[in-house]
C-alpha cells in the first residue's frame, strides 16, 4: 500500500493542547497558514502575551494569522486566499461560521478532547474531572455550525487515572489528539474515513470553568471535593479560608477514616496535621491535604507547610 499523500493544511489553535497536533502535522504536511487568537494582555503587569501557538508556528517558520473573528469577509479571504485542502482545528477559542467551513474542499476537522457526545463544550477535561469519570478521550470530528456536532471521523479512550490532574490529564490527550489526527488525515486523504453521526443519547456539555467554583463546600463528599482539587490543578485552584486568608489546595486525596472521627466535629475542621498530610473532616469522609499554599506564598507540600504553620485545631472555611 502506497503512503498517504501529504496535505496542505490550514492550522487553527490557540493554548498549548494544540501545539503537539500543530507539531506533528508540520513534519508530514504542509501547513499554508496558522490561525491563532489575538495578542493579548495578561498577568499581573498586563503586559501583551502571544498564544503558544503563535510562538511555536514562528519557531517552526510557518505563517500566522490573527483575525480577531472569522464572521468578517477580510478573516474568509484570508482562508481563501491560503487555498488549504483542510483546516484543522484544535481548541481555536473562535466560531468558525458556515462560510468558514466551505472553503476547504476536504472540511474542516476538530481535535476534541472528550468521547462525543458526552462533553460538548468548552471545558471537556475539567468536566470530566469533576464528574468521575473513569475514562475519557479524544474525537476527531468534522466540524459543522453547531457546538461539537459534527459527524465522527475517529476517537479513542484512555482511563483516567487516580491522580490525574487538569494539566496531566491535558497532557495526554493533546499527544493522543496529535497521533489520532494525523492518522484521521491520512485516512481522509485517501478516500477511507467513513463519518459516524453522534448518537442522540448521552450529550452532555462541559461548561467553562469559573472561579467562582474554586471555593471548596466542606460540606460534601471527600471524594466530590477530590475531584474539585484535581479538576481545578493548575487553574483556577480550589480553595478555602484560614484564618481570614485564602488558601489553596493543589493536591488531596480521600482517606479511609474510623466511622466516629469526624462525627463530633463539623465539616472543615482539621482532625490532624502531619507530614503525611493535612486530614479535614467534609460532610461525609475525610479529605487528606496533600499540597496547599497560602495567598502570596508558594505551594508547599504538607510537611513544608506545618514548619510554619500550625493547624492542629483548626476549621477551614468558616474563618
Amino acid at each position: 500500500m502506497s503512503a498517504a499523500p501529504s496535505l496542505k493544511l490550514g492550522f487553527a489553535g490557540t493554548p498549548d493542547f494544540a501545539v503537539p497536533a500543530l507539531e506533528r502535522l508540520a513534519e508530514r504536511h504542509r501547513i499554508a497558514a496558522v490561525f491563532t487568537q489575538p495578542d493579548r494582555p495578561a498577568g499581573r503587569g498586563q503586559a501583551v502575551h502571544s498564544s503558544p501557538v503563535k510562538r511555536r508556528a514562528l519557531e517552526l517558520g510557518l505563517t500566522v494569522l490573527q483575525p480577531a473573528s472569522f464572521k468578517t469577509p477580510e478573516a474568509l479571504e484570508m482562508l481563501r486566499a491560503a487555498q488549504v485542502e483542510a483546516l484543522v482545528v484544535a481548541a481555536y477559542g473562535l466560531i468558525l461560521p458556515a462560510g468558514a467551513l466551505e472553503v476547504p474542499k476536504l472540511g474542516c476537522v476538530n481535535i476534541h478532547a472528550s468521547l462525543l457526545p458526552r462533553w460538548r463544550g468548552a471545558a471537556p477535561i475539567q468536566r470530566a474531572l469533576l464528574a468521575g469519570d473513569p475514562v475519557t478521550g479524544v474525537t476527531i470530528m468534522r466540524m459543522e455550525a453547531g457546538l461539537d456536532t459534527g459527524p465522527m471521523l475517529l476517537s479513542r479512550s484512555i482511563r483516567i487515572d487516580a491522580r490525574d490532574n487538569a494539566q496531566s490529564l491535558h497532557d495526554k490527550l493533546a499527544a493522543l489528539g496529535a497521533r489520532l489526527c494525523e492518522e484521521a488525515l491520512q485516512a481522509l486523504a485517501s478516500g477511507e474515513l467513513p463519518e459516524v453521526a453522534q448518537p442522540h443519547q448521552g450529550i452532555t456539555y462541559a461548561a467553562k470553568i469559573d472561579k467562582a467554583e474554586a471555593p471548596i463546600q466542606w460540606q460534601r463528599h471527600a471524594e466530590e471535593i477530590s475531584r474539585q482539587v484535581r479538576a481545578f490543578n493548575p487553574w483556577p485552584v480550589a480553595e478555602t479560608r484560614f484564618e481570614g486568608r485564602q488558601l489553596r489546595i493543589w493536591e488531596a486525596e480521600p482517606i479511609d477514616s474510623p466511622p466516629s472521627s469526624g462525627d463530633a466535629r463539623p465539616p472543615g475542621s482539621v482532625l490532624t496535621a502531619t507530614r503525611e498530610g493535612v486530614d479535614v473532616v467534609c460532610g461525609t469522609g475525610v479529605l487528606r491535604i496533600l499540597k496547599l499554599q497560602l495567598a502570596g506564598r508558594k505551594p508547599l507540600p504538607a510537611g513544608e507547610f506545618l514548619r510554619g504553620q500550625r493547624l492542629d485545631g483548626s476549621r477551614f472555611g468558616n474563618s
